[in-house]
């Protein structure tokens, strides 16, 4: 039970190079906007826009 409590949301990598292509951004800036947000793909795609906007 406790393996389950500490799981982090799992992407693709096919998904996350998408996004990464998709918002300008890095993969690696991908997977940590995951490990904040969780996997779904609005909030994902809001937090990249505004990353790639405010440049970095």
């Amino acid at each position: 039970m406790a393996d389950e409590e500490t799981r982090r949301p799992v992407i693709t990598p096919q998904a996350v190079r998408a996004l990464a292509r998709e918002c300008g951004v890095t993969e690696s800036q991908i997977r940590e906007i995951v490990s904040l947000v969780g996997t779904d793909r609005a909030s994902i795609l809001r937090e990249a826009r505004l990353l790639q906007k405010g440049g970095g």
